[in-house]
């Protein structure tokens, strides 16, 4: 028998191949005449296509962005974005980029169009977070929920595989925990299959041919239901692993997150049977643990935390961070089952219970 809370949220999406033509059309339906456009270092010259498509409406481009957002980048954005006048923040990048226009709409509630570039997901949720003095704070609020979504799948055929694939596997990590969250209800649970199922199959076509447009439509689909997941449902033990590597230890946060997921999902699977079955079922595999982890494998991505720089010695440090403040998690979280479970992660071995 059904028992669950659904509230939606309401964010616009233009989803094709060559969308990103449209970015004047959707400044102009929300009503601003200045675009802040965001974006890393590296993108600086997709920042710099976006300026040229909105012509008069581009006020600045601001190529800051940095992983994690740390908060002296974020209050930099902010008041940059007030010097220019913007009335409005263009992200065009990944989770970063995005990230950093949150961070500008937490304090001013400048509206954001965001432009996905990779399948981190983050432009569908209203979750922030931001670094300061080595610890990563998040939060939900929804005046930091992008208010239109451009999705062009032409604008991932230049993200390089390795980090598409890492990408993907951060995504799918948001529909993993999604199906087993306190909060949870069916509607998502049938975004996060689909979307799990989305991924793996575009990651596999991509690993094969990088160029296959249709596949990298399917990976970016997946990402908006995976993304979709998290911004309706809470957060679990795997985030706030991912959140105390990255925010504390500088971890990349896309490889984190592919080699964490497989281990956090062990640590939960005597925990949330159905959203195993779940998961498995979408990936084709027998095990959702051993799942994501061979498909991590299939891809050649790193499995092992060292492999991206994560000291040995720091691993008691992350365990007592994790506990210090723990999200909700369907199994409890013990001190001895958690460093196990970062060791293993560490080691890149296979997941186990």
């Amino acid at each position: 028998m059904y028992d669950f809370v659904y509230t939606s949220q309401s964010s616009k999406v233009v989803f094709g191949a060559g969308a990103l033509a449209r970015v004047a059309e959707e400044v102009y339906a929300l009503g601003a005449q200045k675009s802040l456009i965001l974006c890393t270092p590296e993108q600086e010259g997709q920042a710099t296509e976006v300026a040229h498509l909105l012509g008069p409406l581009s006020a600045s481009v601001f190529a800051e962005a940095q992983m994690h957002v740390p908060i002296e980048i974020a209050r930099r954005a902010r008041d940059h974005a007030r010097s220019v006048g913007a009335d409005c923040a263009v992200a065009i990048g990944g989770g970063s980029t995005i990230g950093l226009g949150k961070a500008i709409a937490l304090e001013s509630s400048l509206p954001i169009i965001a432009i996905p570039t990779t399948y981190a997901g983050s432009e569908m949720t209203p979750i922030y977070g931001l670094t300061e003095d080595g610890l990563k704070r998040t939060g939900r609020d929804a005046r930091v929920l992008p208010k239109t979504v451009i999705y062009d799948p032409m604008l991932s055929l230049s993200l390089p595989l390795g980090l598409s694939f890492v990408s993907g596997l951060n995504a799918i990590a948001h529909a993993a925990e999604g199906l087993y969250a306190r909060d949870g209800n069916p509607v998502m649970s049938l975004m996060a299959e689909d979307g799990i199922r989305a991924l793996a199959a575009g990651l596999r076509c991509i690993k094969q041919d990088p160029n296959n447009l249709s596949a990298r439509s399917d990976c970016l689909y997946g990402a908006w239901m995976c993304g979709n997941v998290l911004g309706h449902v809470g957060m679990a033990l795997h985030h706030k692993l991912c959140h105390t590597l990255g925010g504390s230890f500088n971890m990349p946060h896309a490889e984190t997150h592919a080699i964490v997921l497989p281990h956090a999902l062990a640590y939960n699977s005597d925990a949330a049977p159905d959203a195993m079955s779940r998961i498995s079922r979408a990936l084709g595999s027998e095990s959702a643990a051993r799942g994501v982890f061979e498909l991590g494998r299939e891809l050649n991505i790193p499995s092992g935390l060292r492999e991206i720089g994560m000291q040995e010695s720091d691993l008691d440090r992350a365990c007592e961070i994790a506990l210090s403040n723990p999200y909700w998690n369907p199994r409890p979280i013990e001190r001895e089952s958690l460093r196990s479970l970062l060791q293993n992660a560490w080691d890149g071995s296979a997941p186990c219970r």
